[in-house]
């Protein structure tokens, strides 16, 4: 990308030339979504064809007259996962893709030299991975095993590498955009030890991502195997979680026929009581490591200018950083009692 941004390349002004002849080498955006998905795109997100390309250009332009700095893509294809996560609302679209770019410059030891390949060894782990099929409501499954880590290995952020990796690489597919995914943690086996290095300030900045700066629509997070650390995992978290992202919490317990109440058996593998034989972590992480070129593609297209700073997108976080460093202090006496 050139020091000029985007936007400048691109805000119309009397006698220009058209978008089209400054920009010819932007991809034409072709809907590859199959005619029941449409109609669901239609029913739940507001998303009419008709108005696409519109609604599209609408955001394009908002971002161009209010953050010409963002360095960010402008494709057709790119805006309409910001476009679709916030039903078509252009204003929480933009500040959606306004808090995508934030949460991506202001946490340098997630966001630096992210890619597949350096975080091999989180993927061998099994730590996270992607079920194989989809649910019922075309949901992918986000399978997380905190087990799997040890901690003396690598720090908690290469864990949440993995994971932003793993929903990029989902959010390609138009299908997710509009059907959302379904998260499936299993905290068999975590300890005391390891739950302390998920205190309030990684917990704000996994929350912030999920919720509010990552343009996916998570519509149930299933709990199951929790020990009652998790209770005090859990009142970490909640502060920083919305009402209606907090009532997608399930926690199943060891309970696998409340789980398949959620996730049908037919999808689950045979360590959660379900028939889709053993848990196999090598096809999604040979999809992934196989997408690196891609992804390392759609990154380079999302540069801060020369002339910006991470801090010009956002006021300062200061009074924030105040709250979770007051929080911290009061985290392990939490987790000792619900220990």
């Amino acid at each position: 990308m050139s020091g000029d941004s985007d936007c400048t390349r691109t805000s119309p002004s009397a006698g220009s030339p058209s978008d089209s002849e400054l920009l010819p080498d932007r991809p034409k955006y072709v809907c590859s979504l199959s005619p029941d998905l449409v109609t669901k795109a239609r029913e739940e997100l507001q998303e009419k064809p008709e108005w696409r390309l519109r609604d599209v250009q609408a955001l394009r332009d908002m971002v161009c007259k209010d953050y010409p700095s963002l360095g960010t893509c402008l494709d057709d294809a790119f805006l309409l996962r910001f476009l679709r996560a916030r039903k078509f609302d252009y204003d929480r679209a933009l500040q959606l893709l306004v808090n995508y770019h934030t949460c991506r410059r202001t946490w340098p030891e997630v966001f630096n030299n992210l890619k597949p390949s350096a975080i091999k060894p989180v993927l061998e782990s099994g730590f996270v991975t992607v079920l194989p099929h989809r649910d019922p409501e075309g949901r992918h499954v986000v399978c997380i095993r905190p087990d799997r880590w040890t901690p003396s290995n690598y720090p908690i952020t290469e864990n949440i590498r993995a994971i932003y990796l793993t929903l990029e690489k989902l959010i390609q597919s138009e299908e997710t955009q509009v059907n959302g995914i379904v998260i499936l943690a299993d905290y068999k086996g975590v300890s005391l030890s390891k739950a302390s290095h998920f205190g309030p300030f990684v917990a704000k900045k996994v929350i912030g991502i999920l919720q509010d700066g990552f343009p996916i629509r998570i519509k149930a997070v299933n709990i199951i195997n929790e020990p009652r650390i998790f209770k005090g995992i859990f009142a970490i978290i909640k502060p920083f979680l919305k009402e209606k992202i907090a009532n997608r919490f399930f926690l199943h317990g060891c309970d696998l026929n409340s789980l398949h109440q959620n996730i049908p058996p037919v999808i689950l593998p045979e360590e959660y009581g379900g028939t889709a034989g053993k848990l196999d972590i090598s096809a999604w992480n040979e999809l992934l490591l196989a997408s690196e070129e891609d992804l390392l593609h759609d990154f380079s297209q999302l540069v801060l200018p020369c002339d910006s700073s991470p801090h010009d997108l956002l006021v300062s976080g200061d009074a924030e950083e105040k709250q979770c460093d007051d929080s911290l202090r009061g985290m392990k006496p939490q987790l000792y009692y619900c220990y």
